[in-house]
């Protein structure tokens, strides 16, 4: 049985993490929307790999905790995705009603 590993974040290793982050700059050659096809194609291939540790643990060849751990993995993520739209459609929708 494979065990969850337990990450414990503190404000240095998250500001580490940040600044390690592409910025999608001009400069760097991204941009928003590669930025953002980015993001959607991992979220794409954690549902992939949830769909596969399940179709692995139904035949009997898979752990059932790791069916599990990806399950809630792919989970997280359309949760992520559905709030960032709801908050991108809002922003848009708050643009829309401002005056010229």
């Amino acid at each position: 049985m494979s065990q969850i590993p337990t990450i414990t974040v503190t404000p240095a290793t998250a500001a580490d993490a940040y600044a390690k982050v592409d910025r999608g700059t001009a400069a760097s050659g991204a941009d928003f929307g590669a930025t953002l096809a980015r993001t959607l194609e991992g979220a794409v291939q954690s549902g992939h790999a949830a769909e596969t540790q399940a179709m692995q643990a139904i035949t009997g060849e898979g752990s059932l905790t790791d069916m599990v751990t990806a399950l809630a993995r792919a989970e997280l993520t359309l949760q992520t995705a559905t709030a960032v739209r709801d908050r991108v459609v809002q922003a848009y929708q708050d643009i829309m009603k401002m005056p010229i």
